[in-house]
């Protein structure tokens, strides 16, 4: 395979992704602006040794408007004092609650479980299940519930804006947003109902009870460890649709705090993502093509290029020299980093960077892989779950 072909390949490759999140921008938007109609809605928080931080998502629940609000914070075992903390908050609103979930029965996540408990206990019609590292704006539910109700969906959830610190952070968390809208015709999410094309963040998820419990809960993925992706494509299996918005503007997360999280916490559902038997080799190969070898081929391309200094030399020829194809790739390739560090917020660190991250990525995939065929145990928050 000549140079040529590999830099012509490379830019087709990084096409797929630059295309598609230019399409997909028109689809992935904020909720729309709503006046406070007083839904209710139970707000459940599964939270496991979340002593650190737990206070201030329950407040930043607590001051948002237009929703009648009970909020259900499952403590699923904790081992530090994250109980405390909460009774502490309870004592002080009546619409907080503590659950105690002390035993983790045979066959579930914990996180999985913790959210069916507080499913089984929530009266409203309508849930939201709430990551403790997830500060919301005031108007974050209301705007949800009221776009939920205007599509008529069974489910919406949205990806708040990713707070970065770490090495790992900057350079992985911002694929979050790539992969999704380089990869998924958010048209089709929004037009069908078909599980190829479900997408959700676990961060957040709002659902309709009586859809929700028809489809099977939580109860239905109880061993998994990605409801973000796992609840909204069950829905969609059972007939229901589902949304997915940008909430950059409405909510912030700081998922990880240290390098070796950031590792482990992506790692731990790799498999049930990205890192299935039946993506990883194709993914592998389009990432690798556009999005790590661009830079290294327009280096080599530019080493075999001669340059002639106009006057002093014969003409340059410039054609489809793979120097100026490589280019392109390149510029491909950086294209939605580029738009998504300006429209999410997100670190200009990790998008210069970008080459170095995907390829990051696809390590820990391969690793996750391994691990599953190895049946090795992913370990998180102190429990290691089986493959």
């Amino acid at each position: 395979m000549t140079l040529l072909s590999f830099t012509i390949a490379s830019a087709a490759c990084a096409a797929i992704p630059a295309v598609l999140t230019l399409w997909n921008y028109a689809e992935y938007r904020a909720p729309r602006s709503a006046t406070g109609c007083d839904e209710a809605l139970t707000v459940i928080i599964p939270a496991r040794n979340e002593e650190q931080g737990i206070e201030a998502c329950v407040r930043s629940v607590l001051a948002s408007v237009g929703v009648a609000l009970t909020v259900l914070v499952i403590d699923d075992a904790s081992t530090d004092g994250t109980a405390d903390v909460v009774q502490r908050v309870a004592a002080q609103d009546a619409r907080v609650r503590l659950i105690r979930n002390e035993a983790l029965p045979a066959g579930w996540n914990g996180k999985q479980h913790a959210c069916f408990v507080g499913a089984r206990l929530a009266q409203s019609p309508l849930f939201c299940f709430l990551d403790a590292d997830v500060r919301l704006q005031p108007e974050a539910l209301v705007r949800l519930a009221a776009q939920m109700r205007r599509d008529g969906a069974a489910l919406i959830s949205g990806f708040p804006r990713e707070l970065t610190g770490g090495v790992l952070d900057r350079l992985l968390i911002p694929l979050i947003h790539f992969v999704l809208l380089g990869f998924l015709p958010m048209r089709f999410l929004r037009t069908g109902v078909s599980p190829g094309f479900a997408a959700g963040c676990g961060q957040l998820l709002m659902v309709d009870r009586t859809a929700y419990f028809a489809a099977g809960a939580h109860e239905a993925i109880r061993s998994t460890m990605h409801d973000g992706l796992l609840l909204p494509r069950l829905l969609r299996q059972h007939g229901y649709p589902t949304r997915l918005v940008d909430l950059t503007h409405l909510a912030t997360c700081r998922m990880y705090t240290a390098d070796a999280a950031t590792w482990n916490g992506l790692s731990k559902n790799a498999t049930e993502g990205i890192a299935a038997p039946a993506r990883i080799v194709p993914f592998t190969l389009l990432l690798l093509l556009g999005q790590v070898l661009p830079l290294p081929l327009l280096v080599i391309a530019w080493e075999r290029t001669t340059f002639v200094i106009p006057f002093l030399g014969p003409p340059i020829r410039v054609g489809m020299q793979p120097v100026w194809v490589a280019l392109f790739a390149v510029g491909l390739s950086y294209l939605p980093r580029v738009m998504h560090a300006a429209r999410f917020r997100q670190s200009a660190v990790g998008a210069v960077l970008h080459p170095v991250g995907v390829l990051v990525l696809l390590v820990l995939q391969w690793v996750a892989l391994v691990r599953k065929v190895l049946r090795r145990p992913a370990t998180w928050k102190a429990r290691s779950y089986g493959q």
